[in-house]
């Protein structure tokens, strides 16, 4: 809900302001950049307004949800808040207020959180408070029983005066928090046709990291499905990002699938995974990256086990970043039914088919290399320089 002649999103950020000052000026232009290319992408008209602790969309009440809504998905904001503007006279908020309770307050609990960020004027957020309860009540006394609710309240009032305006909202819609995207260095997410990689590709964006998305072809183990369901992935999570580039490096697998099918049994699938990170290395150090990231959570499946992905990890020299290691499968669904990369088809037609029916779960290197391929790791530095560049 936004107040009649709501004309401007509010919008909110918070590690950004844990940083000195030279950092935090950084931040907050990359925000401003990117709030400005989401609307810009969705055809969202506004002009996006620098301010050192609020940056502010200015838009048109016919505007102003769908701009509220692609604030909430920048990363680096807490909230965003749809306003209506007005003078910091307090007269003037208090009849703003009352108009707003007589068209938008028709019955429940109430409550007034008002805030003020200029000291030199001559009321506090108190003052403001109790005296905008007070005129609320008195507007709608005669139509219901208004009540005062400060803990739980149905409906906010909310006023954040800031140096040269007031802002007046009904409600703070959440945002994803984080950095602005950008702000940290890229990293190659290794994708799948799976759940949980895009998930773990989505946190390091909010993160501040741009993503360098990363398919391998499993040849006759994955398929045109798997494929498809990578790349609807990519295309999906692109929308959080509209001014970065985000094509995908298609790396060829599938032979060295076949190889691994044909020639190995227990430990096959960690000898897959090292195959992976060492593809994800070659295309780190080719599009200067500097990490990866893997949507692997502890126990989740049988290679990722606390020992196995200590195995595996040695494979590449690069940190191998798990931003979901310690979250549960179902709270990875919810958060990817949430960003909209959750599909009905949740097969992992390659991985599943690729799985020996003796899974290994506590390995140990050296004993893995003894059954692994001759050259895998070389496989996978041959594959990885022969990587399409497609978009999604």
């Amino acid at each position: 809900m936004h107040p009649p002649g709501a004309d401007t999103v509010l919008v909110r950020h918070g590690d950004i302001n844990t940083k000195s000052n030279v950092v935090k000026r950084r931040m907050v232009e990359l925000l401003v950049d990117n709030l400005a290319a989401l609307l810009e992408d969705r055809s969202i008209g506004g002009d996006v307004e620098h301010r050192w602790n609020r940056p502010l969309i200015h838009t048109t009440e016919d505007d102003i949800a769908p701009a509220t809504a692609a604030a909430t998905d920048a990363f680096g904001v807490v909230s965003a808040s749809a306003c209506r503007t007005v003078s910091t006279e307090k007269a003037r908020i208090l009849e703003t207020l009352v108009e707003i309770a007589d068209e938008c307050y028709d019955g429940g609990t109430f409550a007034v959180d008002a805030r003020r960020a200029d000291k030199t004027l001559p009321y506090d957020s108190e003052d403001l408070a109790r005296e905008a309860g007070t005129a609320i009540w008195e507007t709608v006394e005669d139509e219901f029983d208004p009540e005062v609710d400060l803990d739980d309240p149905d409906l906010i009032f909310g006023v954040e005066v800031r140096e040269d305006a007031a802002y007046v909202y009904l409600e703070s819609a959440p945002g994803p928090g984080g950095l602005p995207l950008a702000s940290q260095e890229r990293v190659v997410a290794l994708v799948s046709g799976g759940i949980d990689s895009p998930v773990a590709a989505y946190e390091m964006m909010r993160r501040g990291s741009p993503i360098v998305p990363a398919y391998v072809d499993l040849g006759a183990y994955g398929g045109i499905d798997h494929e498809a369901r990578a790349m609807e992935t990519v295309r999906t999570l692109s929308r959080y990002a509209p001014n970065q580039e985000l094509p995908v490096y298609k790396v060829p697998g599938g032979e060295a699938v076949d190889l691994l099918v044909r020639e190995m049994e227990q430990g096959r699938m960690l000898s897959l995974r090292r195959f992976f990170y060492r593809i994800g290395e070659v295309l780190a150090h080719r599009v200067d990256a500097h990490a990866i990231v893997t949507g692997e959570a502890v126990g989740q499946k049988s290679s990722q086990t606390m020992q196995n992905l200590g195995v595996t990890s040695r494979a590449t020299d690069l940190p191998i970043h798990r931003p979901l290691l310690t979250r549960d499968k179902q709270d990875i669904v919810a958060q990817a039914r949430e960003i909209d990369t959750f599909t009905q088809s949740t097969i992992n037609a390659g991985c599943n088919r690729v799985a020996p029916d003796r899974v290994e779960t506590n390995a140990r290197h050296g004993v893995l290399l003894e059954h692994e391929p001759d050259g895998l790791l070389e496989r996978a530095e041959e594959a990885a320089r022969n990587a399409e560049l497609v978009d999604p």
